[in-house]
C-alpha cells in the first residue's frame, strides 16, 4: 500500500473512533483529538510517523480554522463589544507578552523566544471554553460575556502575530527592518485584497449563486479560500491571513450562512487532522526526562493567566467574584498558540527542547480547561468574598420578585418560547417569575413590566430563591439537553411532585427527559410538523373538522394529559362556568397517606368523577395505569377532572372523608 495513503487511512480511522467515543462521554472532540495524536505518533506507539502528508493535511486544517474565524468576524459585533474586546483582551495579550518576555531573559532565553513564547501563551482555546460556556448556559453571565470578549480580540490578535513571528528569525542587525517589512507588506495585502475584494466578491457570488448548482458555489468557495491562501503565501506571508481575509470578505455578503454550512465538514475534519499532528509532535520521552520544567510551566501558564486577567478585568470596573471566573476561563493555552508554536519552531526561534516543554504545558493546559471551568464556582467562592456576596445578592433580588407569589408558575428561560408562555400565563391572571441569564434581556423584560430576574436556573440556590418549594408549575422554556437534566433533578430532589414542563429539540429526547422526572415533554420539531401537516391538508381539501380530528388524534398520542378530553370531545369549546372546565392536578403521597398500599380500584377516584390520567415513579412516567396498581409512598398521581371533585379526591387520598358521589 502507498505509505501516503496508509497514513491518510490510520488518521481517518482514528478521528472517527476518537469522535464517537467523545460524543458519549461529552467531552470536547479536540481533546481527544489531541489524546490520540500523542499516542499513534512516532514518539509512541508509532502508528503513524512524522509524515510530511499528515502535516500537509494539517496546514489545510489551520487554513479552514482562520477561514472560519473570517467568516464570524462582525464589525458590529465588535463595535458592540469594544471595551472588553479592545480593551481588557488587548491588555491581557499585551501583559502576557511583557511577562514571557520577562520569563525568557530570566532563564536566559534570546528575547525574540519570549515573544514568540508570549504569543503562543496568550491565547485561550475558544474552542473548549465556548462550548463549555454553552452547555452550563452562563453564555450571557457577566464572566461570560468577559471571556467571549477576550477570546475575539485574542483571534484578531493572531493576524499580527502570524507576521510578526517568522519576521523575528532574521538577522539581529536587520530585525528592525524585517519586522517593519513584514508589518507593511502585510497591512499592505490586507487593504489591497480587502478594499478590491470587496468590490468583487458581492457581484461575483450573484453570479454563481444565479446558476442554482450546490456543487459550483462549493467549488467557489475552496476556490477563493485557497486561492487567497495562496496568494498570501506567494507575498512571504502566511496561508492562513489569506484565509482569513477570504473569511471576513466572505463575511461582508448575504451568503456567510450559506458558506459557514458548506464549509463545516471540510473544516472539521481537517482541524481534527491538525490537532492529532499537533499532538503526534509531543515526544513523551522527552516530556517525562522533564517533567519539572513541564509542571512548572504549567503551573506558572494557569496561574499568571488567570492572575493577570483577573487583575486587569478588576481594573476594568467587573468585581473580583467576576473577575476570577473571567481568570479561571482563559487560563488554559488555545489551538492558535499550536498554530504559532509550530510557526515558532519552523523558523527555529527557540530549541526543540524548549517547544517540548511548551507543547506538553500548553496540552496539559488543556486538558484540565473542563475541570477548572466546572468547578469555577467552588475555587472563585473559597478565595473571594466578594462571589459570595454578589451570589447572595443575586438570590435575594430573586427572593424578594417572588416571596409574595403562591401557586405561581416558574419559566427557565426568557427567550421567545418563555416570552410567549409569560403573556399566555398573565392572560389568564397568573403569575410566573421568570430566569434567565443574559443580563441585557432581562434589563428590556423588566422595563416592559415583565417579572424576570438575572439567575441561572440550573443551580439550586436560583431555583429556591424563585420559590420552587411555593411554584405550582415549572417550565423549562430553552432548548439545552444539560441544563434542563440538571433542573430536572435538582426539581425531583426538592419537591418530587411539582409537574415539570421541559421543551425539547426533537422527539429523541422525550424518554429521557420523562425518565429525568418531566411531566410533559414538547418536542419542537414535532410541533412544527404537525401543524405543517395540518395546513398542507386544509390547502389540499381535506373537511376542516376531519384535519382537526387528525391534529386531535396526534396530540393525544404525544400529551397523555390531554388524553382522555380529546378521546371524548368534539374539539369545539364552549362558554361553561370556570368551575366545571376539566383540569390537571398533581398528588405527591407521602407515606402517611391513606392511599399507600392501595389499588386504584379500591380507591375508586372515577365515583367522584376524576381521572387518574398517569402516574410518575421515581421519575418514570406511567399513562393510563391499570386499576390493579397499588401505589406506593413518593407516588405522584396526575388526575383529571373538575375543581372541586379534584379537592374531593386529594381528600379521600390524604385519608379524610369524601363525600358520596352524586
Amino acid at each position: 500500500m502507498d505509505h501516503g495513503l496508509q497514513v491518510v487511512l490510520v488518521l481517518l480511522a482514528v478521528a472517527v473512533m476518537v469522535v464517537v467515543l467523545c460524543r458519549v462521554l461529552h467531552l470536547p472532540v479536540m481533546l481527544g483529538y489531541l489524546t490520540v495524536g500523542i499516542l499513534i505518533g512516532p514518539h509512541a506507539l508509532g502508528w503513524v510517523a512524522d509524515a510530511p502528508q499528515a502535516r500537509h493535511l494539517a496546514e489545510f486544517g489551520v487554513v479552514f480554522l482562520m477561514f472560519s474565524i473570517g467568516l464570524e468576524f462582525s464589525l458590529a459585533k465588535l463595535h458592540a463589544m469594544r471595551r472588553i474586546v479592545f480593551g481588557l483582551g488587548s491588555a491581557q495579550v499585551v501583559a502576557t507578552l511583557l511577562v514571557a518576555v520577562a520569563a525568557a531573559l530570566a532563564l536566559g532565553l534570546d528575547w525574540r523566544a519570549g515573544v514568540a513564547l508570549g504569543g503562543v501563551l496568550a491565547m485561550s482555546s475558544t474552542a473548549i471554553v465556548s462550548k463549555m460556556l454553552a452547555e452550563r448556559a452562563e453564555l450571557g453571565a457577566p464572566f461570560g460575556q468577559q471571556i467571549m470578549g477576550v477570546l475575539l480580540f485574542q483571534d484578531l490578535a493572531v493576524v499580527p502575530l502570524l507576521i510578526v513571528i517568522p519576521a523575528l528569525a532574521s538577522a539581529s542587525d536587520a530585525l528592525t527592518y524585517t519586522l517593519l517589512f513584514a508589518l507593511l507588506k502585510g497591512a499592505a495585502a490586507l487593504t489591497a485584497l480587502l478594499l478590491f475584494g470587496q468590490r468583487l466578491m458581492r457581484p461575483w457570488f450573484h453570479i454563481v449563486a444565479r446558476q442554482k448548482s450546490a456543487e459550483l458555489f462549493m467549488l467557489n468557495v475552496l476556490l477563493i479560500t485557497l486561492g487567497l491562501a495562496y496568494l498570501t503565501d506567494l507575498a512571504g506571508l502566511s496561508m492562513a491571513l489569506g484565509a482569513f481575509v477570504a473569511g471576513v470578505l466572505i463575511a461582508e455578503t448575504e451568503y456567510r450562512l450559506q458558506v459557514e454550512e458548506d464549509i463545516r465538514p471540510f473544516r472539521d475534519v481537517l482541524m481534527g487532522l491538525f490537532f492529532i499532528t499537533i499532538g503526534m509532535m509531543l515526544n513523551v520521552r522527552e516530556m517525562w526526562a522533564d517533567l519539572g520544567w513541564v509542571v512548572l510551566l504549567l503551573l506558572s501558564l494557569l496561574l499568571c493567566k488567570a492572575v493577570i486577567v483577573a487583575g486587569l478585568a478588576r481594573i476594568f470596573g467587573v468585581g473580583w467574584g467576576v473577575a476570577l471566573h473571567t481568570g479561571l476561563g482563559l487560563a488554559q493555552a488555545g489551538e492558535f498558540g499550536f498554530v504559532l508554536l509550530n510557526d515558532a519552531g519552523n523558523v527555529h526561534l527557540m530549541s526543540e527542547r524548549v517547544g517540548q516543554v511548551v507543547l506538553a504545558a500548553m496540552l496539559l493546559s488543556m486538558l484540565i480547561a473542563p475541570f477548572l471551568l466546572m468547578y469555577a464556582d467552588r475555587i472563585v467562592r473559597r478565595i473571594s468574598p466578594d462571589a459570595w456576596m454578589y451570589s447572595a445578592m443575586q438570590m435575594h433580588q430573586i427572593a424578594v420578585r417572588s416571596m409574595s407569589s403562591q401557586g405561581h408558575v416558574i419559566i427557565c428561560g426568557f427567550g421567545r418560547s418563555g416570552q410567549t408562555l409569560a403573556r399566555f400565563l398573565s392572560g389568564e391572571g397568573i403569575r410566573y417569575i421568570a430566569l434567565d441569564a443574559d443580563s441585557s434581556r432581562v434589563r428590556n423584560a423588566v422595563a416592559e413590566g415583565g417579572e424576570v430576574v438575572f439567575g441561572d436556573a440550573s443551580k439550586r440556590e436560583a431555583l429556591l430563591a424563585a420559590g420552587l418549594m411555593r411554584a405550582k408549575t415549572l417550565v423549562v422554556s430553552y432548548i439545552d439537553k444539560h441544563s434542563a437534566l440538571k433542573i430536572l433533578q435538582l426539581a425531583q430532589e426538592l419537591r418530587p411532585g411539582l409537574p415539570v414542563v421541559v421543551r425539547a429539540y426533537d422527539e429523541s429526547q422525550i424518554d429521557q427527559f420523562r425518565q429525568a422526572g418531566a411531566a410533559e415533554v414538547v418536542a419542537e420539531i414535532h410541533e412544527g410538523s404537525v401543524m405543517l401537516a395540518t395546513q398542507a391538508l386544509l390547502m389540499s381539501g381535506v373537511p376542516l373538522n376531519r384535519v382537526m380530528r387528525r391534529l386531535r388524534e396526534s396530540r393525544a398520542r404525544s400529551y397523555r394529559v390531554f388524553d382522555s378530553y380529546l378521546r371524548t370531545t368534539d374539539g369545539e369549546l364552549e362558554d361553561v362556568d370556570d368551575d366545571l372546565q376539566l383540569r390537571v392536578h398533581s398528588v405527591l403521597l407521602g407515606a402517611q397517606d391513606d392511599a399507600v398500599g392501595k389499588s386504584l380500584a379500591r380507591l375508586d377516584l372515577a365515583s367522584l368523577g376524576v381521572e387518574v390520567n398517569a402516574v410518575r415513579r421515581h421519575g418514570v412516567l406511567g399513562s393510563q395505569p391499570s386499576d390493579e396498581m397499588v401505589l406506593h409512598a413518593g407516588d405522584v398521581l396526575v388526575l383529571l377532572g373538575q375543581s372541586l371533585a379534584l379537592a374531593e379526591a386529594e381528600q379521600w387520598l390524604r385519608g379524610g372523608d369524601a363525600p358520596p358521589a352524586p
